[in-house]
């Protein structure tokens, strides 16, 4: 039987059988040393070992915050504020409750009722300065903790709260894959033998679906006229409900799509090249980006150095998409879930300025000019 986060090490040994520890967590008591070729089962005799650890860690830290961290994570399997997060957000947030714990576990919550503590935090995320995102989102995580900490009496207040945010947005929202950069995308994926991703990039540019909805999309979410899917990520604390509008072109590539091999019980749009859903498609989007070359050239009017392109960077393309037809900013806002402003923005620079151009050539072909 397998328990999330209990931790097994293995010890080889030469002409005699391995032995494996089993700690109650990383860096927690051992409760079983065992050997032999297979991971140790464990019984009812080590459950109630690591029930008992984990008891005796909160009780010995009843009055700090590592204890804290223990109640909002561990017990029980976690607390109800913990468990409503997707598994995804657990994930990265458990990232920054290890450097919680390392920097102010043993810190007595009383401490954390002083306002004093303001500046302190502060001066933490600053020390994160050269990763400006996940400095802040460290203070969000401190935030969410000192919060569930306040709502159950643990601490007065929540002095992570209300500090400014150092991350400024670097103009990635104004980046789209490019019908040159499609091109020359195609080609790298069959140099590489990846004919497959090729799908998904295409589908990625026509529905603005994340990487996580793109893999998990499925046929019976595809209706007539329009894909309708709750997104894997939450927005403001709720999954939004996403519908994509079925234009002309992404009619067609879908139904391409139906004639890709499947194994059997396989229903998603997209599959691999063993017709199975994708598990590793960024690392395989990025492999071929980095063989075809496919960069946003330098921006020295905005101070934006060159930078290679993302899979996310597609949902800009599907913008240009549905502004050729003719939705307003708001409409197309509201499927992407961007600001009328960034839409606009792609609106100018992609669809209004490349109309006006493609008029001009016309009109000095046709010698009006």
């Amino acid at each position: 039987m397998i328990i999330k986060g209990v931790h097994t090490v293995r010890k080889r040994r030469k002409n005699r059988a391995d032995v494996y520890y089993v700690y109650a967590w990383r860096g927690g008591p051992c409760i079983m040393r065992t050997e032999g070729s297979t991971p140790p089962k464990l019984g009812k005799a080590e459950l109630d070992a690591i029930s008992a650890a984990i008891d005796e860690q909160c009780k010995s830290h009843m009055f700090k915050l590592a204890g804290m961290i223990r109640e909002l994570c561990v017990v029980d399997g976690g607390a109800p504020e913990w468990k409503a997060l997707a598994e995804s957000t657990r994930r990265t947030w458990l990232t920054h409750i290890n450097r919680i714990e390392l920097k102010w576990g043993e810190t007595p919550l009383k401490i954390w009722n002083d306002p004093r503590m303001l500046p302190k935090i502060v001066a933490w995320r600053d020390s994160y300065v050269a990763t400006p995102r996940s400095a802040d989102l460290g203070v969000q995580v401190l935030a969410f903790l000192l919060e569930f900490g306040r709502l159950r009496d643990h601490v007065n207040i929540n002095v992570a709260t209300g500090i400014p945010t150092i991350y400024r947005p670097d103009g990635r929202e104004a980046i789209i894959w490019t019908s040159d950069d499609l091109d020359r995308f195609a080609v790298a994926a069959l140099q590489l033998n990846r004919p497959n991703a090729i799908d998904a990039i295409w589908l990625a540019c026509l529905t603005g679906l994340r990487r996580a909805d793109l893999v998990a999309l499925t046929w019976n979410q595809v209706g007539e006229h329009a894909i309708i899917r709750t997104a894997q990520k939450k927005s403001r604390g709720k999954r939004r409900r996403a519908v994509v509008p079925i234009i002309p072109a992404l009619r067609d590539l879908l139904a391409e799509l139906r004639t890709r091999h499947r194994q059997d019980g396989v229903n998603t749009v997209l599959v691999n090249s063993q017709g199975k859903p994708w598990g590793d498609l960024t690392n395989v989007i990025t492999a071929i980006r980095n063989q075809a070359g496919i960069i946003e050239p330098a921006d020295e009017e905005l101070g934006l150095p060159a930078r290679a392109k993302h899979l996310h960077d597609c949902r800009g393309t599907f913008v240009t998409h549905q502004c050729r037809q003719r939705l307003s900013d708001r409409e197309i806002a509201d499927i992407v879930a961007w600001s009328e402003q960034n839409v606009s923005s792609i609106r100018r620079r992609y669809v209004d300025d490349a109309a006006v151009i493609v008029a001009l050539g016309r009109r000095i072909a046709e010698g009006s000019l």
